[in-house]
């Protein structure tokens, strides 16, 4: 019986030898080896300590269906357990077979693994042997391996354990949250407040060199607000100051802020569990789950984020128009009471080695509950003054619901960086607004007899929709020339509805029924290539848009159809000696108005800033010019600088005028908006990002522009040009016993009034920057934050992180403006001294066999996935 059975393996073996065969001989292909082969060993350093967490990888020799030639491919991997062992079994026993074994700090190291068959001789002729020792030859134990440390290796990991905080490119920067403490617990408008080149003011409009950014989550518009993300999903914030053709065309000449969200990157299963809370009691949390394995990778993500901030704030204003004149001093006190959640599912199914499917579904749910109470004092200006004292109280509900699908799929062809892609994304949403304000006015300044009330009411709901449809080929002609083309379609579509009463009476005339579309349409080409140390990059975009809107309950229609607009891009370089590189670019991007500037709805709740759209709003154009040089020194240390001018025709431009009032019954100061003529910017930025020491690395970014607008088209005086700079300051530092703190530091001096004021809803865009036609200044202004954080349990598992934010109560917003019509001075103070305390806990097991798709060429059953 012994001997039946060890022929039985003789003849599996010589059949497994014509499966491994080369290609034209008989047999080849129609069978395998068996796979009841079993590796294991143990992992121990020069003391003979386990060395646990290691990476075991084993590799195999065959056939690639492709190339038709040997090729070595990715077979099987681990990790070493905290024993140090590991053990792989099922697996051939005939063919090549390596195993390679690094870990951080070791040297690598490769052995062979070769299964010895006993002969057939001495199997017969012993009668003492048994089954179990004719398998032996298929069990190795490769007994204690000992790994031996790699001093330049750990010297290595000394300086790049981790990614720096900014990461400089000629085209852009990218800032590296993960590594940021200060923004733990906080939202994507904290993230901005401390990457280079962005400013974020109090009311949350974050501008880039002085101007509206385009937002992008992962590469692509989206219609989140900044305060809408979390900022532990976000893992980096890339700055293009001058995107290419390649890129939407939309937003001015501000560039793009594109924030990439976490996602999974190891194989196997991880993931994280996150809590925190602030001072004021707002909690936030989340936490996300990853499962890479086989074809199949599948993560899931939950996030709730609280506020309850608190805003102070006193304006003083004169009134110049109207019989008399009024002068008000108004105190306010505003909490921002709300929670936003956010879920989201996705599916990567790796259909062959050169095709992915991608769907993800995600969920948002926003409400908010804010309340302000202001105190105001009116002065009819007669010579015998004549004063009254009011105090209003509003509150507000909003509520909005949103979700969405993104749908993407990828091929790879056989030549190496050619690939097509194809996305689709969809988004829809509905809000409801309900807003109650109570003024009491008083008979004198004591407060304590009511001479009479009032009660304002806005309800409101709507809806909007949204679809994005692209598709890009890319395909590297040669070593020194590629060639990405693209087509994308954006179509949107939103339904508004606004109802204003005083007590229980609706205003007809300060109500709006309104429903609009935009669709943009888009083609682009560009051609990338080099000539030994000059590189370039040209590109066109073409794009169309339309516009369509109807005022329902007037039975008004407006619609705008702009033609194909033609969007070159340039791009030049040159690298010179000793780590220096020079470019230049030039660029054409177009601003349309976005929903909150064309409606036509007239917006009384805040009687000092009346705000109504302008329908008949058309894009505008810039045209870009920068000129950039980076240096990068040893020891990590980068320096950039750059100088650039961009000229805006069209300006989408703050607009005074006066108007009837319809819940005052008089005429009154409407913020609306016009086309101004031009505006010219001209500026300079430098950057520098330098480790100091194996403790201490710094980023620095400042940034002096002066920008000029004309608006004598609109009746309205230019605002005077000024010089103004902005500068950044961070700085992380690694403490014992693993812990480390940042520091972080802004200055804004004296500068030009913002363009425009946030005018997003929820669930909209925030509003597009357009210079105020009002003149004036922001005072020069700063601000401190410091945190820090303590990590513990195995591999650093557990984290913990107390930050401090404006810790010396200097980020006063301080404006003055003036106008024909008003006077106003205008100060606030948001979230001073802001602490926030967060715990982070990251858990899962990688399987490294899956490390490489591409290079892997095998599904679960062992045969060959290329197609």
């Amino acid at each position: 019986m012994k001997k039946i059975l060890y022929l039985v393996f003789m003849v599996i073996g010589s059949f497994s030898v014509f499966a491994q065969a080369p290609a034209g001989m008989p047999g080849n292909g129609k069978m395998q080896a068996p796979a009841i082969g079993h590796v294991y060993g143990k992992l121990v350093d020069s003391a003979g300590k386990p060395v646990a967490d290691a990476s075991v990888l084993l590799m195999q020799t065959r056939l690639d269906s492709v190339t038709k030639k040997n090729k070595e491919f990715l077979f099987k991997g681990s990790m070493t357990s905290g024993g140090g062992e590991f053990s792989f079994e099922g697996l051939p026993v005939f063919g090549k077979l390596r195993l390679v074994i690094s870990a951080t700090g070791y040297k690598t190291v490769q052995q062979a693994i070769v299964f010895k068959m006993p002969s057939a001789g001495g199997a017969a002729s012993k009668q003492s042997g048994n089954m179990s020792a004719m398998m032996n030859g298929f069990d190795r134990d490769l007994g204690n391996i000992k790994m031996v440390n790699d001093v330049e290796q750990l010297q290595a990991v000394v300086v790049s354990a981790s990614k720096p905080t900014l990461k400089m490119d000629i085209d852009k920067k990218v800032y590296n949250v993960e590594k940021d403490i200060v923004n733990a617990g906080g939202t994507a408008l904290d993230v901005m407040k401390n990457v280079p080149s962005v400013n974020v003011d109090i009311d949350g409009n974050v501008t880039l060199r002085n101007s509206s950014p385009q937002i992008y989550v992962d590469g692509r518009p989206t219609t989140l607000t900044l305060d809408q993300i979390p900022a532990n999903a976000i893992e980096s914030v890339e700055v293009i100051t001058n995107p290419s053709a390649k890129y939407d065309a939309s937003g001015g000449g501000a560039g793009i802020l594109n924030i990439v969200l976490k996602k999974n990157k190891k194989k196997g299963y991880n993931g994280n569990l996150r809590a925190g809370v602030d001072k004021y009691g707002a909690m936030n949390g989340g936490g996300d789950f990853s499962v890479r394995q086989g074809k199949f990778n599948v993560n899931a993500s939950g996030m709730l984020n609280q506020m309850n901030g608190k805003t102070n704030g006193v304006t003083d204003r004169y009134n110049l128009t109207g019989n008399p004149n009024t002068s008000i001093y108004q105190t306010n006190e505003d909490r921002n009471k709300g929670e936003f959640m956010f879920g989201r599912f996705g599916v990567d199914y790796f259909a062959t080695n050169r095709n992915t499917f991608s769907l993800t579904g995600f969920r948002v749910h926003g409400e908010f509950k804010p309340t302000s109470a202001l105190d105001m004092v009116t002065d009819s200006l007669f010579s015998n003054p004549q004063l009254s004292y009011s105090s209003r109280n509003s509150n507000t509900k909003r509520i909005f619901n949103g979700e969405g699908l993104q749908f993407g799929y990828k091929h790879i062809f056989p030549k190496q960086g050619e690939e097509w892609t194809v996305d689709a994304n969809y988004f829809q949403g509905k809000n409801s607004n309900n807003s109650l304000y109570a003024t009491d006015y008083f008979t004198d300044a004591s407060k304590t007899t009511i001479g009479g009330q009032s009660n304002e009411a806005i309800k409101g709901f709507g809806s909007d929709k949204n679809l994005i449809i692209q598709t890009d080929y890319v395909d590297p002609i040669s070593a020194t020339l590629k060639l990405e083309t693209g087509l994308r379609a954006a179509l949107r579509s939103r339904i508004t509805n606004m109802d204003s009463y005083i007590d229980t009476a609706k205003l007809t005339n300060a109500s709006t029924d309104y429903t609009n579309t935009d669709n943009v349409y888009a083609a682009y080409v560009s051609l990338t290539g080099n000539i030994k140390t000059f590189g370039y990059k040209l590109g066109l975009r073409a794009e169309s848009s339309n516009y369509s809107g109807e005022l329902i309950n007037v039975k008004q229609t407006y619609s705008n159809s702009y033609p194909v607009s033609l969007f070159p891009s340039i791009f030049l370089s040159q690298k010179l000696k000793s780590n220096q590189e020079l470019q230049f670019s030039i660029t054409r991007r177009i601003n349309r108005p976005n929903f909150f500037q064309l409606i036509p709805y007239t917006d009384y709740s805040d009687s000092l800033n009346i705000t109504r759209g302008n329908p008949a709003l058309v894009p505008e154009f810039t045209n870009s010019f920068e000129l950039s040089y980076i240096k990068t020194f040893t020891g990590n240390n980068t320096f950039l600088a750059s100088a650039y001018y961009k000229r805006t025709n069209n300006l989408i431009s703050r607009f005074l005028d006066t108007s009837y009032n319809a819940l005052s019954g008089k005429q009154d100061i409407i913020n609306t908006y016009e086309n101004a003529n031009y505006s010219n910017t001209v500026g300079a930025e430098f950057t520098s990002q330098n480790t100091l020491t194996r403790w201490l690395d710094i980023s620095t970014n400042i940034n002096v522009y002066n920008s000029l607008i004309n608006t004598s088209n609109i009746n309205s005086s230019s605002q005077p040009a000024l010089w103004s700079w902005f500068g950044k300051f961070n700085s992380n530092f690694k403490l014992p016993a693993k812990f480390s703190m940042q520091l972080t530091a802004m200055y804004q001096s004296k500068t030009n009034l913002p363009v425009n004021n946030n005018q997003g809803g929820m669930g909209g865009p925030p509003g597009m920057q357009s210079q105020s036609s009002s003149q004036g200044y922001i005072k020069a202004f700063y601000g401190v934050d410091i945190a820090f954080k303590k990590t513990f349990l195995k591999n650093d598992a557990a984290s913990v992180s107390l930050s401090f934010s404006d810790i010396f109560r200097t980020r006063w917003s301080d404006q003055y403006s003036y106008s024909s019509f008003f006077t106003q001075e205008y100060d606030r103070l948001r979230d001073p001294q802001m602490v926030r305390l967060n715990f982070s806990y990251r858990f899962g097991k990688m399987d490294v066999s899956l490390f490489k798709r591409k290079s892997q060429g095998l599904n679960d059953n062992g045969s060959s996935d290329m197609q």
